[in-house]
């Protein structure tokens, strides 16, 4: 219950302030007059006012409202390190207790959830909502009880009341974690990189630590290599990507006992591995129609150096013409073919016919630079069916299919194999028709010559009349072989008969022979689904069953998986994660590393407890940063302004908040009262000033 005064004017403040005003002027001229009765006078024109203004008693029904103090319990993934959960548990229990014992006051709770995500402690959105979903006049403190660690101080609010930190956590605590500091994103085959890393203690590091580490070093899951590096010191680690494509590198960090967790202890970074420039050699032995079929395929690639050897005139030709005369320049062949020829990453005979042009010993160089890691691809013509053909030069030890002689002039539909439907240099080729009888669906146009060849070493992917293999793919020592058993790609670039995919299979022969990663034949790929854990692994092989995919997690638990066959030569599934991390996956000889997130995800990036990112917020607000391994505060109730907190205890501000319930207004007087008060003021002040008079005149 209260009362105020309250005022309801007859007329507006500004006329009562100027009838005031009159009646203050002549009050003043009543005592320069010196009439004996202006102080009545005075008091008849306050109550003439107070009738005008019509004061009133306003009295409220009040119902007082309890105080609210939020208590925040943080339950992210860095609260569940060593004894964190157990120590939370303890003080919500108790300041729960505390709560609820002070007189008028009400608990409301509030959970910072664990993100299975990479977004990290969300503290300031938690206590945002938290607030929010209260009367703000209400909230007379907020506890927190946390590891300090928050990953969006941008979202911290301005609570209306003392805020306290009750830290979990030991002082004694330490960590030891491994950060990248600068990593390309790209790199250049064969040249080196730079990876930029440091190792970093912090809290409260023992002696017995030491300064040094054991760092290992894994590339794409290979066999790992160990290095004993300096704690706290800038490490540069130079790397030489040595294939295209996803380069997948590991650090790890051996464990030291006492280090609160070894979640940050392993980092992977993701190279893509690119080539500078392709470099190719393209031998033509003679002028044809598809010899412009290989140049327009070489030269549309900007990424590609291409050096074009052309024979123009064949060493049988006799016209009298100087060899002198025969160019411009001199063609450098000592150069190409023996001093630079690994400076190649591929090299291409297109119709060549060995005529005595390139010597033996150059040919004898091609065999060992594709043995050493080089490639080779013969597109061949009728020459390959002669005694000038390659076969009979040392090349033919590496030749994947021999010539029988004969040369088909007849129209065939190229057909993919069984292997080749398998084959990522074949399979899935648009318009491709059936491995047998007629195709049932447009399909790819006629070619119009091949060379028969028999004795396939490698994987014949492609066959034509009569079955005979007409693309042949195979491995010499660290190199790669492609054969293509005829000169008529170039028909379906010219659309006979309805064309094919001529660029698409080049363009994949070629890359193949140049060890791309997307056309291996035996490959285990891992895609992650962008914003999920979601992971979807592909198994390509040759072969028609695969084992059970092993999947290693980060803690070191395995799953296995087994994967349908989608596609021939295919085998797919999408498997959802448990959380974010470094995984391993196994598949018969093969392995991959593939990192869900980041491999040491924020909760675990600085795991030791601190209440620094919280300090600015506890300083404007008074309130308190406390240990939880000290004990339990005690809880008080202060007044606003005063101190919240000091030692062993903290304190909330009652907030003396009310519902209003009812109003009730009361007139001081009636109205006619007031003139009654006013008439005989003015008849008291006429008798005074009437008698002095009288006295005055005797």
């Amino acid at each position: 219950m209260g009362g105020t005064i309250t005022f309801a004017p007859m007329l507006p403040w500004p006329v009562l302030a100027g009838i005031a005003a009159l009646a203050l002027i002549l009050l003043g001229i009543a005592l320069w007059r010196g009439l004996a009765g202006w102080a009545l006078r005075a008091l008849a024109v306050a109550a003439l006012l107070a009738a005008l203004a019509q004061p009133a008693l306003q009295t409220e029904e009040r119902t007082p409202l309890s105080d609210i103090v939020l208590l925040i319990d943080d339950r992210s993934a860095s609260q569940q390190i060593a004894d964190r959960a157990d120590q939370t548990e303890a003080a919500l229990a108790g300041m729960a207790a505390q709560i609820t014992a002070l007189p008028n006051t009400e608990l409301r709770r509030a959970t910072v959830p664990d993100d299975p995500g990479n977004a990290g402690t969300l503290l300031g959105s938690t206590l945002t909502e938290a607030l929010a979903a209260e009367p703000r006049g209400r909230v007379a403190g907020v506890i927190v009880i946390s590891d300090g660690r928050l990953h969006d101080p941008e979202a911290l609010p301005d609570p209306p009341a003392p805020l306290h930190l009750l830290r979990t956590g030991r002082a004694s605590d330490w960590d030891r974690r491994l950060f990248i500091e600068t990593a390309p994103a790209f790199g250049i085959i064969g040249e080196e990189t730079v990876i930029r890393l440091r190792i970093e203690d912090s809290g409260a590091v023992p002696a017995a630590a030491g300064q040094l580490a054991v760092l290992t070093i894994a590339i794409d899951g290979g066999d790992p290599q160990q290095y004993t590096v300096e704690v706290g010191q800038n490490l540069e680690l130079p790397l030489v990507l040595k294939h295209g494509g996803q380069n997948v590198v590991q650090f790890t960090l051996a464990p030291t006992p006492g280090e609160l967790t070894t979640r940050n202890n392993a980092a992977v970074v993701q190279i893509n591995g690119v080539r500078d420039r392709l470099r190719v050699l393209l031998v033509s032995g003679q002028p044809h129609a598809g010899e412009r079929t290989w140049r327009n395929l070489l030269k549309s690639d900007a990424g590609v150096d291409l050096v074009h050897f052309t024979i123009l005139r064949p060493t049988e030709k006799h016209d009298g013409t100087p060899v002198s005369e025969l160019s411009l320049i001199a063609f450098p062949t000592q150069e190409l073919f023996m001093d630079k020829i690994d400076e190649f990453d591929l090299i291409i005979f297109d119709r060549y016919a060995a005529r005595g042009i390139l010597p033996a010993a150059y040919f004898e160089n091609i065999r060992a630079y594709v043995e050493r890691g080089g490639a080779i691809l013969v597109s061949a013509g009728p020459e390959f069916a002669t005694v000038e053909s390659l076969w009979q030069t040392p090349l033919g030890t590496i030749l994947p299919a021999r010539p029988t002689g004969q040369v088909f002039s007849e129209g065939f539909l190229p057909r993919p194999t069984e292997l080749g439907l398998r084959h990522p240099v074949t399979a899935g080729l648009e318009g491709a028709p059936p491995v047998e009888g007629a195709p049932q669906e447009p399909h790819w146009g006629r070619w119009l010559r091949q060379i028969a060849l028999s004795g396939a070493t490698g994987q014949v992917v492609m066959q034509g009349l009569q079955g005979s293999p007409l693309l042949v793919l195979s491995r010499a020592g660290e190199g790669r072989v492609a054969l293509l058993g005829s000169d008529h790609s170039w028909l379906w670039d010219r659309g006979f008969e309805g064309g094919g995919p001529q660029l698409e299979l080049l363009r994949r022969i070629a890359h193949w022979a140049m060890k791309e990663p997307d056309l291996e034949e035996e490959a285990l790929q891992a895609e992650v689904r962008p914003g999920t854990l979601d992971l979807t692994v592909t198994r390509r092989t040759m072969k028609d069953t695969v084992g059970p995919l092993i999947i290693a997690g980060p803690e070191g638990n395995t799953e296995e998986l087994t994967l349908p066959e989608v596609e021939p030569g295919r085998f797919s599934d999408t498997w959802q994660a448990p959380g974010a991390g470094l995984y391993r996956l196994k598949q018969d000889d093969l392995e991959r590393v593939v990192a869900l997130g980041p491999a040491s995800p924020k909760e675990f990036e600085s795991p030791v407890a601190s209440g620094a990112a919280l300090a600015p917020l506890l300083a404007a607000t008074g309130g308190a940063d406390m240990a939880v391994e000290d004990g339990l505060p005690t809880l008080r109730q202060v007044r606003p302004g005063a101190p919240a907190s000091g030692r062993g205890w903290i304190g909330i501000t009652p907030r003396d908040v009310y519902d209003v319930t009812d109003i009730r207004l009361n007139a001081l007087l009636p109205g006619w009262a007031w003139l009654v008060l006013a008439a005989g003021f003015s008849l008291w002040a006429w008798l005074l000033e009437g008698r002095r008079k009288s006295v005055a005149r005797a």
